[in-house]
């Protein structure tokens, strides 16, 4: 028993004294070789993986690289390897849309080389598709890298590095979450016209997969659109999908605008199925606008000489798109003529419709025979019995002198000679028939 145990008993001395000589005799430094490992991915996103359909967001993609190596072999003899096998070299990382509602706008991102234990993230631009159903969706991660399987050395100067190319998809959990998405289903303008106020009534639907509550739709400007709201909330209540509410709203336009066009903001403020508050996304929608009411003298110029008392008939057309209610017209005299009733009124004038207005002027008798131009506007009532002023009109007036016998009867100095001679021809009478008596 004793002999065949000895020499087993020696050989683990042995083989120490023969590491140890080796070991005192060179003195170098120890060369490491990990006989297992390989890199181990897994992503997460950054944040928050809740969205609502029509956003745009910026995915952050974090790529952790948990591989581990079991085994190191250290040794005198062995070249350390400039690779470690648990490092995903030259990783690139592309998000894919798979199956779920979504866009990606980015292309393959270049991460570079990640040593196990560590993170990187890699960032995606990705729209969520309008109308998507509410739901859980996974969207596949792709990353490509090469890893080193084996370095198998050959000489105390000579390693082969045997590297391997690898390519795997990881799923990554999104959620979209149901919202409210308005969809306009019929725009109805009434009165809306350049300068007046009138209303605007949409049909819109719910077309989204969120039950609103408590729900108010609200209309807005766009931008620097002649639009405004005056009345710009409706309260809706419940709000369901697949819905239609029927809104309506009061509009003003400015008198700035042309006959058009023009935006307006629709939007719906809500109560989630959490009962937080919410906001839709905005929906612009296109309202035409028409013409503004506008008025034209039609009559030819009055005429009227120097001194003179008259009424001048003017006939003013409304050359607008849409009904003046209870129009009058006002003219505004200037020297040389004076008026005592410059106000005329003219009643309700549809489009294309006169009437005449009648203004009691005076002419100052040392007026020069000439043509003037006084101004005239128009005071009206809209269709919602708003009151209007249209823009100024040119009322023609010319001054002409009086000819012949007619202009003498009518010259002031002339005047004052006759009467002048009237009185002392009467004096003389008077005198004559007194001495007769």
């Amino acid at each position: 028993m004793v002999s065949k145990i000895a020499p087993v008993s020696r050989i683990p001395a042995l083989i120490c004294v023969v590491v140890l000589g080796a070991l005192l005799a060179t003195p170098v430094t120890a060369g490491e070789k990990y006989l297992y490992g390989s890199p181990e991915l897994g992503v997460t996103i950054s944040g928050t993986n809740e969205f609502s359909p029509g956003d745009d967001v910026s995915l952050a993609v974090k790529i952790q690289n948990t591989g581990t190596y079991e085994v190191k072999l250290v040794q005198s003899t062995i070249l350390t390897t400039g690779d470690n096998p648990t490092t995903a070299k030259l990783l690139r990382v592309s998000l894919l849309p798979g199956s779920a509602p979504v866009t990606v706008k980015t292309d393959t991102q270049m991460v570079g080389d990640l040593t196990g234990g560590s993170t990187a993230t890699a960032t995606f631009t990705v729209t969520i598709g309008r109308g998507a159903a509410a739901g859980t969706y996974e969207v596949p991660v792709r990353m490509q890298y090469t890893y080193l399987e084996n370095a198998e050395q050959f000489s105390s100067d000579t390693v082969r590095y045997f590297y391997t190319e690898k390519e795997e998809t990881i799923p990554l959990t999104i959620r979209i979450k149901p919202d409210v998405e308005l969809r306009v289903m019929e725009s109805t303008p009434e009165h809306l016209n350049v300068g007046t106020e009138g209303y605007l009534t949409l049909l819109v639907r719910n077309n989204g997969t969120e039950h609103a509550r408590n729900a108010i739709m609200k209309l807005s400007q766009n931008d620097a659109s002649p639009l405004v709201p005056t009345d710009s909330s409706v309260f809706i209540g419940d709000y369901p999908p697949g819905a239609e509410a029927s809104v309506r709203f009061k509009v003003s336009v400015s008198s700035n605008a042309e006959a058009e066009s023009y935006p307006l903001d629709l939007s719906l403020e809500y109560l989630d199925a959490d009962g937080s508050s919410a906001t839709s996304d905005t929906v612009t929608v296109g309202v035409p606008v028409g013409g503004k009411i506008e008025f034209t003298v039609v009559s030819e110029p009055a005429k009227v000489n120097p001194g003179q008392k008259v009424v001048i008939p003017v006939e003013i057309q409304n050359t607008g798109a849409v009904t003046a209610y209870n129009a009058q017209a006002r003219l505004s005299a200037v020297d040389p003529f004076t008026s005592n009733d410059d106000t005329a009124y003219l009643g309700d004038l549809a489009p294309g419709e006169t009437a005449i207005a009648r203004f009691e002027v005076t002419v100052d008798s040392g007026a020069t025979a000439k043509s003037y131009g006084l101004d005239s506007e128009v005071r009206y009532r809209d269709a919602l019995d708003n009151t209007q002023i249209s823009d100024t009109m040119k009322v023609d007036i010319d001054v002409v002198s009086r000819d012949g016998l007619v202009g003498l009867l009518t010259n002031p100095i002339v005047l004052s000679i006759i009467l002048a001679l009237v009185i002392g021809a009467g004096y003389y009478l008077l005198k004559i028939r007194k001495k007769e008596e």
